[in-house]
């Protein structure tokens, strides 16, 4: 089932499907890894709830919610 990182809970786990972010931050995100096929976890998130912060490939990475929002996953 695809969903956006935003609608993931703490701990849980997702393989990134597409970035369907406009402008310079997708290629961003690919730049760090963040690529069809990564496959992450959900580690912290504010206290009230932006931004999010993931687990992959060795380190972690903060997102805003906007930026979570564009991102579609597919939950493991």
């Amino acid at each position: 089932m695809m969903v956006s990182l935003a609608d993931l809970s703490l701990g849980e786990s997702a393989r990134v499907v597409a970035c369907r972010q406009s402008g310079s931050l997708a290629p961003r995100l690919a730049s760090l890894g963040l690529i069809p096929g990564t496959v992450f976890t959900v580690k912290r998130f504010a206290p009230l709830g932006d931004p999010v912060e993931i687990h992959f490939r060795g380190f972690r990475l903060a997102l805003r919610a906007h930026e979570a929002q564009g991102l579609e996953v597919e939950r493991l």
